[in-house]
């Protein structure tokens, strides 16, 4: 069963807070998934810490992962 949690990113490309689900079932995980507002690729990197807590990183395709 996936265990889906919602995160607050900020879009690399234009600055709007979005909301987005994380499967945090699989610790390490990159995907790209577009920005609801604007639109362009964000590049997540999705982690998970020492403590159990996930990550979520974002990137825009200049930055690479």
């Amino acid at each position: 069963m996936n265990q889906l949690t919602e995160q607050s990113i900020g879009c690399p490309y234009c600055g709007e807070t979005i909301d987005v689900l994380i499967d945090s079932s699989d610790a390490e995980q990159q995907y790209i998934e577009d920005c609801q507002v604007c639109c362009k690729p964000i590049n997540f990197l999705v982690s998970e810490s020492i403590n159990g807590d996930v990550t979520v990183n974002v990137f825009s395709e200049d930055e690479g992962f």
